[in-house]
């Protein structure tokens, strides 16, 4: 756990950009030295915090880069979960402290990925009675 702390409150020192004021684009995945040097969004946090974590030793098969729709805000926002002890911790440049994921409920998880699967997320509906 030490590490998920450090990990995150490093990387979440970083200059928050959007990818269009940064690379005149809607959308770009910035590899970790792009955004140490000029920062990004919210996908490059959870990007650098995986390979980070996967540089200490973390396996891939623990972590995945979560894409999300935020409904509070009603936007797309990106994690990364890391899958430890039976819980699943998320390291969001949102948020101060690392979570579980049953802390957070305004978020509707769309896709995970890490570099060797790609999750879609299925929105379990209560039945009909």
């Amino acid at each position: 756990m030490a590490q998920l702390r450090s990990v995150h409150a490093f990387v979440n020192r970083i200059a928050y950009i959007t990818d269009k004021d940064n690379y005149g684009t809607v959308d770009y995945w910035a590899t970790p030295r792009e955004f140490f040097t000029r920062g990004g969004d919210c996908e490059d946090y959870a990007i650098t915090k995986y390979i980070s974590l996967k540089s200490l030793g973390w396996s891939v098969d623990r972590m995945r880069i979560v894409v999300l729709i935020d409904r509070r805000k009603r936007q797309a926002h990106a994690v990364l979960a890391v899958y430890r002890g039976g819980k699943a911790y998320i390291l969001d440049n949102q948020l101060a402290a690392v979570t579980t994921d049953t802390q957070i409920g305004h978020y509707r998880p769309v896709y995970s990925i890490n570099e060797r699967f790609w999750w879609f997320h299925i929105v379990q509906q209560p039945a009909a009675n």
